[in-house]
């Protein structure tokens, strides 16, 4: 089936967003955000699998990210979150489930708190809601380099955090579009959503989201798993599944695994809902 995609341009402020819509505009709506220093294009295989499946799949570019506009910083994850209700907004779409991935899951659980009544369901994919102190100071690191000589410097070291050499090694089609996105990126873009990740603190609230909710997680990346079980624990009836062989892109690493993990997710939910 060749399901192509169209970019509709969500008009500021604070910025112009990018979304890549796929699939029937009169059907359920799916959300998709994205890991910070990369872009929508990561989702294409999701996206893609979705869409056949008769959903409408709308991939939002975050700030300073793929094709969207960067506002100057600093952001804040409710900020991220809000952005995704005005795409909503836009479109015409009451509610929508989303599917988000490490800085776009941290965007999930601003949505599933504060705008618990656009979404009909979550799948948080390799993400915290909170960010330790520990944690905070390298993201100071990177924002220097940024500042200092771009995204592009940052290229390297975010492909091996997030796949590790082995696969790396392999040099496919998929890291190098990441390493390319990575390139693309704005700098304000980039600090202002680390400096959203550095303030994120939803996990005194995350047992306030009250719709299915699924957790996604590469049993290789660090100590998200044990994290991401501890969340499933506070989010009333919400399940998690853990992709084998996998770090913090699972949905680039092992897509098959990945895909059908999603599929699970969706199986149970009535699709026809908008």
């Amino acid at each position: 089936m060749n399901i192509q995609p169209r970019v509709e341009i969500i008009p500021g402020p604070p910025a112009r967003l990018a979304v890549h819509r796929w699939g029937d505009a009169a059907a359920p709506a799916v959300l998709m955000n994205h890991s910070i220093l990369a872009s929508s294009a990561m989702w294409e295989e999701q996206a893609r699998l979705l869409a056949s499946r008769g959903l409408q799949v709308l991939c939002v570019d975050g700030r300073g990210h793929g094709q969207s506009e960067a506002p100057p910083p600093p952001y804040r994850i409710e900020d991220l979150a809000a952005d995704n209700v005005r795409v909503l907004d836009a479109l015409g779409i009451a509610r929508a489930h989303f599917v988000g991935l490490s800085l776009g899951g941290m965007t999930g659980f601003g949505l599933g708190i504060h705008h618990g009544d656009r979404l009909l369901s979550l799948c948080i994919c390799d993400a915290r809601a909170d960010t330790p102190a520990a944690m905070r100071g390298m993201w100071d690191e990177r924002m220097a380099l940024a500042r200092a000589q771009g995204c592009a410097s940052l290229a390297t070291a975010t492909l091996e955090r997030w796949f590790g050499a082995a696969f790396l090694a392999r040099q496919s089609a998929a890291v190098r579009s990441l390493a390319q996105a990575i390139g693309h990126t704005q700098v304000d873009g980039f600090v202002g959503s680390a400096q959203a990740i550095q303030g994120l603190d939803y996990l005194p609230r995350v047992g306030e989201i009250r719709v299915p909710t699924t957790f996604i997680v590469g049993a290789n990346d660090g100590p998200l798993p044990q994290a991401m079980r501890d969340l499933q624990a506070l989010v009333p009836g919400a399940r998690i599944e853990v992709i084998a062989d996998a770090g913090h892109l699972p949905n680039v690493e092992q897509p098959q695994a990945f895909n059908a993990a999603l599929l699970r997710h969706f199986a149970p939910l009535e699709l026809s809902r908008s």
